[in-house]
């Protein structure tokens, strides 16, 4: 199955232009159903907000957003745009406006509206899904930090460190990067580490 990218976690962001707070809410989610279910909570806590936009955006399925009241084109769009140029899928943002009195204008929405939708999404960070294999590397304290940049190189995961007389790395790597790396550790060690295969998942790792 080929890689995607959704949110790692929750994210929050707030903002203020021009006396108008705008708070931005990003979540992952596995369905339109629940997307719905998030917007409908937020404007819920946030009843008394003057708008709270908000966009979806569902791997093979639906991608909606509403501008709640703003000028046509200054909020849903934009956040949605943000969700695509990041290459998130299974994504619900709402940004909830307090309005502070001041009229910002079309560009100063559209502004304000894409960088809640950011820095929402910043907040929370970005998580890859793919086919994983799960490998232990045991070696010595002077060639774990070595190792762990290989990792890195082969677009893996660190996901422990046990330290003992010697050093254990637990690492997530692509399943199609695996052989390679498991190589590249042999030569490395002049042979003397072979990374260990415990296992294989489909998951969501964060994104360094």
């Amino acid at each position: 199955m080929t890689e995607y990218y959704v949110p790692a976690g929750a994210g929050e962001s707030e903002y203020v232009e021009k006396r108008s707070r705008f708070l931005g809410h990003v979540r992952p989610v596995e369905s339109e159903e629940e997307a719905k279910a998030f917007i409908a909570a937020v404007k819920k806590e946030h009843y008394d907000a003057r708008h709270n936009c908000w966009c979806y955006l569902i791997k093979d399925g639906p991608e909606r957003y509403s501008d709640d009241g703003e000028p046509q084109g200054t909020a849903g769009i934009p956040m949605l745009e943000v969700l695509r140029r990041e290459g998130v899928s299974n994504v619900v943002c709402v940004v909830t406006r307090y309005f502070g009195g001041v009229l910002l204008g079309a560009g100063g929405l559209f502004r304000a509206y894409t960088k809640s939708a950011k820095d929402a999404l910043d907040a929370a960070g970005v998580a890859v899904v793919r086919r994983w294999v799960s490998m232990d590397l045991p070696c010595s304290y002077a060639a774990a930090e070595r190792y762990k940049t290989e990792i890195a190189a082969h677009d893996g995961a660190v996901t422990d460190m046990e330290y003992g007389a010697a050093v254990t790395i637990r690492a997530l790597i692509p399943e199609e990067r695996s052989e390679a790396f498991a190589a590249r550790i042999f030569d490395l060690s002049g042979g003397a580490v072979t990374p260990l295969v415990t296992g294989e998942s489909f998951q969501a790792v964060p994104r360094p």
